[in-house]
């Protein structure tokens, strides 16, 4: 039999699911995409995500339909579908939700028309027509989430009150317990109260995570006029179209949404940040709460969702011009042959041996060391230099800048990563159209270590993309078209790289992303450092069918504090206990350091037949060792 949101909020505290804007992007699709228009496009990966929200111990699925109103959908061409497109969003959640859980159609804020603020008159229309649509669909009611204008939440509920459908109205902070409008949750509130169609319930959602919401509402909750539901972003957000991205662990999500039920909510939630994981731990904690305050047996999650869900690649929709499908598209153009974009690219068409030696830029200004090593490397016939981005999160001169200078003033051809965490969209393309300048041809397109892990941990991060993303863009630069749809003279020539982990723990999304990676326009992949050889050609067995050079990485250890830090810190990095043991037995410093060698050209001479070469680590910026190991 099918319950009603008054039943669950008079017996216990009822449990909403996380944010599918958070879910959607990090399942390959970039903010540029008509999140709500997925719900008729990709609707197998909206129900997806509702099923896992189900599995987690949820009572309410919410549709996907935030934004579905004429004037947000009219920044895609789709304002004519708002109601088909709100019906769609409601069916998906309904068959996943059956009788037994309920579905609240999302209705967010309706943004600005086109000429400035919509009439009153117009105003009404637009929200009436998505709740339309939603409630045709099989919402049980309409959730107007993330409003912080109490005069359009107004307009809104007294549109909810045309159709007849109960609603859930939400407040999104400002400063404090106050609005961004400037009214104080009573003021807020108070014009909705006096609706002859009173709401379901008040809420609170996004702006800022569990700690500061805890804290606005530790005096609101015990004495709120109707019940309140709490749904907080994951930690303190970033804006991307009214759609905040950031991360929380669930156990802290779930240690508040416990304190929120304490203090006197009857519904937990999450809003922009949040997926199954955190809704998952959220329920069980207050499920056990609620046992232990009432003795029954409420209903428990069935399964556990994924608790580490990493931001998967965007894709590209295009929307502007003729040249917007690229690379099908009537302006797209063949790239340039790979054995002509630079030496590199040609030895490994060849199939000849390639090397590489990893050199970080430093973090002052003075480049003479960097140069100098280049230098020692080119006479010892390495094919290239390596210059990663800022690695471990750290803040060093521009790897662009130091990358120019080796190939202009050594002469040695530079292989240089190029990350996603500290530019936008259009940063990204700056920089790339930068290399272009400057003669550098070869990339390697990585994510790039969250600032959290690095010497400024209140930095924040970008990640309009991740590798993937990033790759396709390089790819549609060589295709003469750059992110905008724009035709782009001359196109770009880019050799263009990609990272892969032999030894990461879930293998088969290693290997789908290294698979999307190529079709993106990957020609070769670097590995983490390899120092467990049978892992390696185990990983090499399963990508064979994916048309990838590979180049192994091999960084040679340089003592037994620097192998237990690679294998503790350093994601995707593997040593294996023998290789442990081995460096463990040397004595003195160089000792360590001979051992390390050894150990990284049995690598190189057991591995040699199957890769297409080697990067080489510099340890602790010793370029002499590094070059004992291209030698072997």
């Amino acid at each position: 039999m099918k319950r009603s949101l008054r039943s669950i909020i008079s017996r216990r505290p009822v449990i909403f699911d996380g944010a599918m804007g958070t879910e959607l992007y990090s399942r390959h699709h970039f903010i540029n995409v008509c999140f709500e228009e997925l719900s008729e496009t990709k609707s197998d990966e909206v129900r997806r995500i509702h099923r896992e929200n189900r599995e987690t111990g949820a009572d309410v699925l919410t549709t996907n339909s935030f934004g579905a109103n004429r004037f947000k959908l009219a920044e895609f061409l789709l304002a004519e579908r708002t109601e088909s497109i709100a019906r769609a969003a409601a069916r998906l959640a309904r068959l996943e939700a059956g009788e037994e859980l309920l579905v609240a159609g999302s209705v967010g804020p309706l943004g600005r028309k086109a000429g400035g603020e919509p009439s009153e008159e117009e105003a009404l229309e637009a929200f009436v027509e998505p709740i339309l649509g939603l409630q045709e669909g099989g919402a049980d009611f309409i959730i107007f989430e993330t409003f912080s204008r109490k005069s359009e939440l107004l307009l809104a509920a007294r549109a909810a009150g045309a159709v007849g459908m109960p609603y859930i109205a939400s407040m999104a902070f400002g400063e404090r317990n106050i609005s961004r409008s400037g009214d104080s949750i009573q003021e807020f509130f108070r014009p909705l109260l006096e609706l002859s169609r009173p709401p379901e319930m008040l809420s609170f959602n996004c702006a800022v995570g569990p700690k500061l919401m805890l804290e606005y509402l530790e005096d609101y909750l015990p004495t709120a006029p109707l019940p309140v539901l709490v749904m907080p972003n994951a930690g303190y957000p970033q804006a991307v179209q009214d759609r905040m991205i950031y991360m929380t662990t669930p156990e802290y999500f779930a240690s508040y949404a416990r304190r929120f039920v304490e203090l006197g909510a009857r519904g937990v939630g999450g809003c922009c940040g949040t997926g199954p994981a955190h809704i998952a731990e959220a329920a069980r904690s207050i499920q056990a709460l609620h046992r232990a305050r009432e003795g029954s047996g409420a209903r428990t999650a069935t399964t556990r969702a994924e608790a580490d869900r990493k931001s998967d690649s965007p894709s590209l929709r295009d929307r502007e011009g003729p040249c917007a499908r690229a690379p099908e598209g009537p302006c797209a153009r063949e790239p340039l042959p790979v054995e002509k974009r630079s030496s590199l690219g040609a030895k490994l068409v060849r199939g000849e041996w390639v090397t590489s030696v990893e050199l970080t830029p430093p973090l002052g200004y003075d480049l003479s060391g960097i140069l100098a090593k280049a230098e020692e490397c080119r006479k010892n016939g390495v094919d290239a230099i390596n210059i990663p981005d800022g690695p471990r999160a750290s803040s060093r001169v521009s790897p662009l800048i130091a990358a120019e200078r080796i190939r202009r003033e050594v002469g040695i051809e530079v292989l240089l990563h190029l990350t996603c965490r500290d530019r936008n969209i259009i940063g990204i393309q700056s920089d790339l159209l930068g290399c272009a300048a400057a003669g550098i041809h070869n990339l390697l397109a990585v994510t790039g270590d969250p600032p959290k892990l690095g010497d400024y941990p209140h930095a924040t991060a970008v990640f309009d993309m991740d590798s993937i993303g990033l790759t396709r863009i390089a790819d549609r630069l060589n295709r003469g078209i750059d992110v905008g749809g724009k035709t782009l003279n001359p196109a770009t020539e880019f050799l263009i790289g990609v990272g892969a982990d032999p030894t990461h723990l879930d293998q088969n999304r290693e290997i789908a992303r290294l698979r999307e990676k190529a079709e993106a326009g990957a020609f070769f992949c670097v590995t983490q450092p390899v120092y467990d050889v049978d892992a390696l050609f185990r990983f090499l067995d399963k990508i064979r069918d994916i048309p990838l050079k590979v180049v192994a990485g091999v960084w040679p250890l340089a003592s037994l504090q620097n192998a237990l830090f690679l294998h503790n810190e350093v994601p995707g990095v593997r040593i294996p206990d023998p290789v442990m043991a081995r460096m463990e037995r040397a004595v003195t410093r160089e000792e360590a350091r001979r051992e390390g060698v050894a150990i990284a050209r049995e690598i190189v001479h057991r591995i040699r037949d199957r890769v297409a070469g080697i990067q080489v680590g510099a340890p602790l910026g010793n370029v002499e060792i590094a070059l004992q190991v291209t030698a072997s």
